[in-house]
Formats: structure tokens, C-alpha cells, sequence
């Protein structure tokens, strides 16, 4: 027995009970009744989660909607609209080819909405959270030029672009990261189990003790005996510190500090400006307008600084100011060479192909600095790693020698 959804031509839906052999025979039923079959569900399985905590749908419900899924989801779904098929018959191709249960939903939603006569663009809105503004903008223009199948490859690209320098940057920081955590373990254990054991047999020498070796033993006997007031400390320093990435200011001055930091502020400037070239390539390509494609591209931008100023230029480009003249009052995210090749294509009228070569100039930028990352880092971790073991082997053996000169 199964509880079903269904639509007409017209897209009128309808709800209801009907015994079959399996899904499939269901469909053909209801298609001999002229009725598209929208969802079913087995009765049993929906009256048994009425009284038991269903948690094969509480881990769809938190998992989430990866780049992936809807990267393969835009480019499958372009091949299918550019080789003829209806959009509805391939959004159901779609959620039957995805193995994510919460998109599979979804889909089946925006395909309903569209069998109920409603624009793909217009369907898409209420899943914004999911898509964002960047991809229901582009699909609306596509819709409304006739460009769907073109919009979806573009949309498909950025994506595959961002999931790979992610991936890149991720990658590259995973093994300092590693290091620094196994370091901090390893101090931490010091700190508890050997250091007390040595600051005891320090002290029956009866000798002055160092600055370096009063330090240690002051952090060993702080995490040994009060080691509840560090663990409070670290999560006050951990709220607020969140605390302040919420708010607008406080993210802006952490924006400005990882801008300065070196290798890695230099990196974070590269993958902004790529990203910013390559989206508004896109939506240039696609139609939207300059104004409405700066104040999208300012969304997905994940530095506040970059936010602001691309914010601050569609505001200043309705006036009249080229937009190479408005990224000059930022020299300390835009770089020369950005705001002349900039100014070239709005000379020429190429500006969405000067973007794109931008990008492409700064993903191979990122590319590269990510692959030497780790060339870099290595010896500066082990430099790191050398001075802790040099201060502690100091901090602890000097008393000891000391206390054998006197003898």
C-alpha cells in the first residue's frame, strides 16, 4: 500500500492510497489515469516512524548538500537539457542518479514545482540556502535568454574551479596542522606525566633555578593542579574569539590580519581575486547585468574586505565610474596587473574575456604556491619544533649540571 503524490497535465496535484506490486507498477497505473506520479511512500514504513525515531532520516536531514552534488547535478543536468530531454523528465533523471537522499528531495520538489508550471529559476528559490543567490540568478538569465543548457556548463565549471582550489588549500594546510596538533599533545603529556617527576628531583638539589626552568615547572604544576581553570580559560578565549567573527568589525579585523600574514596572506589575496574574475566572467557571459553581477560576486567572496569593496563598486559603477577606475582605491587587495587588464577589457568591450583569463592567471597562481606550501612550511615547522626541545632539554638539564659544577 503506498501513499502517494501526483500531477495532471495542467499540474494540478493530488494525494492518495493505492495498492501495487512496486513504484514502478504504481506509475503505470497512474499514467493510464493520465496522473504523473510525483512521490510515493510505503504506508507501513510511514505509520511505523510515526511512534520510532527514524534515524536513517535524521542523518539525511543533517547531512548536507556538498559542491559535488551539485556540481555533477549542473553538468549532468546540462547534457540532458542540450540533447532535447524536457527539464522535468531530466530533473527526475537527476534525483535517481544522486545518492545524496536530502538533494534526491529536493530535486523531486523543484521538479514538482516546474510540473505545476513555475519557471526553474522561480523553483530553485525556495532551496536559496542550498544553491545560493549566484546559481538562481544565472538560471533565471538562462531561462530568460535561452541559454539554460550554457548557464548550467558555466555553472558546472565554477563549481568544479572552487571545489579544486579548496581542495588545494585544504591539502596544503593539513600538514602543518597535523604537526602543530601532534606537538601540542605531546607537550601537553610532558607537561602532566615527565616534567612533574624532573621539577621534584630538581628541587632536592637546593640550587637557584633558572628563569627557563621556573617557567616549566610554573606551566607543569598550572596544568597539573589547575587544569580546570585552562580548560575554562581556553573556552572563554574560543567564545569570544567566535563571538568576534560574528560580528562585522571584528571580521573585518581578522580579514585585515590573515591579509598580512605572510605566505599565507599572499595566498588568501590569490584565491579571492580568482574567484572574483572567474564569477563575474560568468555572469557577464551570461547576461546579467554589471550592476546585479558585482552586488552577486560580493556574496560569494570569502574575504569581508573583498566583500566590501566589490559591494562598494556596483554601488559607484551606477554612476557612471569605470570599474577599473573604482578597484584603483584598492591597491591593497586588487593588484596592478588586475585593474589594467580590467581597464583593457572595458576598452575593448572584452571584459568578460579579461576576467577569465584573470582567473585562469591566478587558480594556476594558487596551484602552484599550494604545491610549494609544504617545501616551505616543512623546514620552518622542524625550526619550530627545534627551539621547543632545545628550551625544554635547557630549561631542565641546566639546574642539574649546575648542581654537579657546585660538587
Amino acid at each position: 500500500m503506498y501513499i502517494y503524490t501526483a500531477a495532471d497535465q495542467k499540474g494540478k496535484t493530488t494525494h492518495g492510497e493505492r495498492e501495487a506490486e512496486s513504484e514502478k507498477a504504481l506509475a503505470a497505473a497512474l499514467k493510464a489515469e493520465e496522473l504523473f506520479l510525483l512521490e510515493a511512500k510505503d504506508k507501513a514504513a510511514v505509520s511505523g516512524r510515526r511512534f520510532n525515531v527514524d534515524i536513517g532520516a535524521l542523518i539525511v536531514a543533517l547531512k548536507g548538500i556538498s559542491i559535488l552534488d551539485k556540481m555533477f547535478f549542473s553538468r549532468n543536468l546540462a547534457i540532458m537539457v542540450s540533447a532535447g530531454l524536457p527539464l522535468t523528465k531530466a530533473l527526475e533523471v537527476s534525483g535517481d542518479q544522486s545518492s545524496n537522499k536530502k538533494f534526491q528531495r529536493i530535486l523531486a520538489d523543484i521538479k514538482s514545482s516546474v510540473v505545476q508550471g513555475k519557471p526553474f529559476g522561480e523553483a530553485l528559490r525556495p532551496h536559496q540556502d542550498v544553491f545560493g543567490e549566484l546559481y538562481i540568478n544565472m538560471i533565471e538569465v538562462g531561462e530568460a535568454t535561452g541559454k539554460l543548457a550554457l548557464v548550467l556548463k558555466l555553472l558546472a565549471n565554477q563549481m568544479k574551479k572552487d571545489y579544486d582550489l579548496r581542495k588545494r588549500v585544504r591539502g596544503a594546510m593539513t600538514y602543518p596542522i597535523i604537526i602543530l596538533t601532534v606537538l601540542c599533545l605531546i607537550g601537553t603529556l610532558m607537561m602532566l606525566y615527565v616534567v612533574p617527576s624532573l621539577a621534584q628531583t630538581i628541587k632536592e638539589l637546593n640550587v637557584e633555578l633558572p628563569l627557563s626552568t621556573r617557567i616549566i615547572i610554573f606551566i607543569s604544576d598550572f596544568v597539573v593542579y589547575r587544569w580546570i581553570w585552562l580548560l575554562g580559560g581556553i573556552a572563554i578565549i574560543g567564545v569570544l574569539f567566535w563571538r568576534m567573527l560574528k560580528s562585522t568589525a571584528g571580521h573585518e579585523v581578522f580579514d585585515r590580519v590573515v591579509l598580512k600574514l605572510p605566505i599565507f596572506g599572499a595566498l588568501v589575496q590569490k584565491y579571492n581575486i580568482a574567484r572574483f574574475c572567474r564569477t563575474l566572467s560568468y555572469l557577464i557571459t551570461s547576461g546579467v547585468p554589471i550592476v546585479k553581477s558585482l552586488e552577486i560576486t560580493s556574496s560569494v567572496l570569502g574575504n569581508s574586505l573583498f566583500r566590501t569593496a566589490v559591494h562598494e563598486a556596483s554601488a559607484e559603477i551606477q554612476k557612471g565610474t569605470e570599474l577599473h577606475t573604482i578597484l584603483v582605491k584598492y591597491p591593497q587587495l586588487f593588484q596592478p596587473m588586475v585593474i589594467q587588464m580590467i581597464s583593457v577589457g572595458e576598452q575593448t568591450g572584452k571584459i568578460s574575456e579579461m576576467m577569465l583569463r584573470l582567473a585562469l592567471f591566478f587558480e594556476e597562481d594558487v596551484t602552484a604556491t599550494t604545491k610549494n606550501l609544504s617545501t616551505i612550511i616543512e623546514p620552518l615547522l622542524m625550526v619550530v619544533i627545534g627551539i621547543a626541545v632545545g628550551f625544554f632539554a635547557v630549561a631542565m638539564l641546566q639546574p642539574i649540571y649546575g648542581s654537579l659544577n657546585n660538587i
